[in-house]
């Protein structure tokens, strides 16, 4: 066992009396040590139910003849973090996560890992460090937030509201549709409790693709965090790392490049966050798989659409859970699937989804009814663009797949959310929010408050949006991040000026400002150097080492 080297021989007697502080007894020198990286905090909602789930988890490695310690990590809440500057923190914490995740094993020899997130970057930053440590692994996340009742349902359309409703609402306050009473009523209901926000956003989108990539148990992605089940599934991952060591069933066993296919496979089904480009690509990264950009829309050309969950359509997860979880999705996809790809069950992801079936197709369409053939997130390519760009396909209104219209030009989020606000954005625009970028923000924050506003006032059927920030997964409209090079690094973007004509083409994958090579180059030579915003700390260092978001926007090596 790794844990060897804290416990076994006469040299290790000084190790061993540390652990007998801890209430370590002899007999546990002769067990595996599991640890159970908890990311427990009270400012998270995702994350704060977490310990007593940490308990049922060790119960289950306890009862499986192991010895659980719990340790934790740093966690930052995107909703809480928006729109102002803590949102810099929030992408660079994954790295921060993965960092400390590989700090707290090596350093403790754990023989496995029962690894718990619940929301967006603190998934994938554990995730990245199981595939970097290669030690049996298993994520058990906090699971989803029921959705809040809203007694009008005419007023967004559906009864049941979650946290983008509330951003969506602030919209309609500016415009006039809402009195900012009612948004006081709204922001008390719309978040009833524990859980990642209800929605198919980025912590949710994650939780669910970590079944796909077979590194969670099923049921892990949509079980609720107030179920009784997501306690049982608790004591049954730490029951099944256990298992994981006996077989010595490691990460890179089961992130393999099949199973990085599965996973985009099913958020082309699902249509979910275009977050997870960034995380899947990074995870990939660490396992030692090359994924492409252009892979990805490969795959959501065969990929249909087969639900559409907040913000896509009026269904959260809690109905996702009902109508037969994941599991559902990837047995009416599984000709589309690698069923032979390994789990963190112990068999493979067909023998996992065998018995499973859709009980509500109008939550999960079947394969002949699906709501597109294609996928839902769409990678786009152009002289905007030429490493990439992603925009959330299935949240784009139908008139909008389409689009030329005259940039309107911001070098920061405040700058167009001041705009927008304002009430100054034309009918047709392209805002072009540049400068946010992984080095530019630093940080590649989420502009779900700009994003929210349009739809709110109804303007996300006439305005499109376009950034090499990211967004939240809570976004709809036609809003494309994540666009390579980033201005910061002097890429295409930098160029735009006020005025230009951009077309954007979603279903032929293209972005394109309507210049000549020559002309996007001249200006590029006039565009000044880059000053970094930050000079010191945490983000001064990160903004050094981060690589362009067609990479996952990962440290460079």
């Amino acid at each position: 066992m790794k844990s060897d080297s804290v416990k076994k021989g006469i040299e290790r007697a000084p190790h061993r009396s540390l652990l007998y502080a801890l209430g370590c007894t002899a007999s546990d020198m002769e067990k595996p040590f599991i640890g159970v990286v908890n990311s427990f905090s009270e400012v998270i909602p995702g994350h704060m139910h977490l310990r007593s789930l940490a308990e049922a988890v060790k119960a289950g490695v306890r009862e499986a003849g192991g010895v659980p310690f719990e340790v934790n990590t740093v966690g930052v809440c995107d909703g809480i973090a928006m729109n102002h500057p803590g949102m810099k923190y929030s992408l660079p914490s994954r790295e921060t996560i993965a960092d400390s995740v590989e700090i707290v094993a090596e350093a403790h020899a754990f023989d496995g890992l029962v690894l718990m997130p619940t929301c967006d970057k603190i998934i994938p930053g554990m995730m990245m460090a199981a595939a970097r440590l290669n030690v049996p692994s298993i994520v058990l996340s906090g699971g989803p937030m029921l959705a809040g009742h809203w007694e009008n349902s005419q007023e967004f359309g559906t009864a049941d509201v979650d946290l983008n409703t509330v951003f969506m609402a602030v919209g309609k306050v500016v415009k006039g549709e809402m009195t900012p009473e009612r948004l006081r009523q709204l922001e008390s209901q719309a978040c009833p409790g524990c859980g990642s926000c209800a929605g198919m956003f980025t912590a949710n989108t994650m939780n669910c693709l970590s079944e796909a990539l077979g590194m969670a148990l099923p049921g892990n992605g949509t079980v609720p965090a107030v179920a009784a089940r997501r306690t049982r599934l608790a004591r049954e991952a730490g029951k099944q790392i256990m298992q994981l060591v006996a077989r010595d069933l490691r990460p890179r066993d089961i992130l393999t490049p099949r199973a990085i296919a599965n996973a985009f496979a099913v958020d082309m089904a699902l249509g979910g966050s275009t977050n997870s480009v960034l995380h899947v690509i990074a995870i990939a990264r660490e396992a030692g798989v090359e994924f492409s950009l252009a892979r990805i829309n490969e795959i959501s050309r065969r990929t249909p659409h087969l639900c559409r969950i907040s913000p896509s359509g009026n269904y959260h997860i809690q109905d996702l859970d009902r109508a037969g979880g994941i599991s559902a999705v990837m047995k009416e996809i599984l000709g589309l699937l690698d069923g032979d790809a390994m789990t963190v069950t112990g068999k493979s992801l067909a023998d996992n989804v065998k018995n499973a079936a859709i009980l509500d197709s109008d939550v999960i369409h079947t394969r002949d009814k699906a709501y597109s053939a294609s996928g839902g997130l769409t990678i786009m390519f152009g002289n905007i663009a030429p490493e990439g760009a992603v925009v959330k396909s299935a949240a784009v209104a139908p008139e909008m797949l389409v689009h030329e219209g005259p940039a309107r030009v911001f070098d920061s989020e405040e700058e167009a959310t001041r705009a927008i606000m304002g009430q100054t954005i034309k009918t047709g625009e392209v805002l072009v929010v540049r400068y946010e970028g992984p080095r530019g923000g630093p940080g590649m924050r989420e502009m779900l408050t700009p994003t929210s506003l349009l739809s709110g006032m109804g303007r996300d059927k006439d305005v499109a949006l376009i950034t090499d920030g990211r967004f939240s997964g809570a976004t709809r409209g036609a809003a494309i991040g994540h666009v390579s090079p980033e201005a910061a690094r002097r890429g295409p973007i930098a160029a735009i000026k006020d005025g230009d004509t951009i077309r954007i083409d979603i279903p032929a994958c293209k972005i394109n400002v309507k210049l000549t090579a020559a002309q996007l180059a001249a200006r590029l030579k006039k565009v000044p150097d880059f000053v970094p915003r930050v000079q010191r700390g945490y983000l001064k260092r990160y903004a050094e080492k981060v690589s362009s978001a067609s990479t996952g926007a990962v440290f460079i090596d």
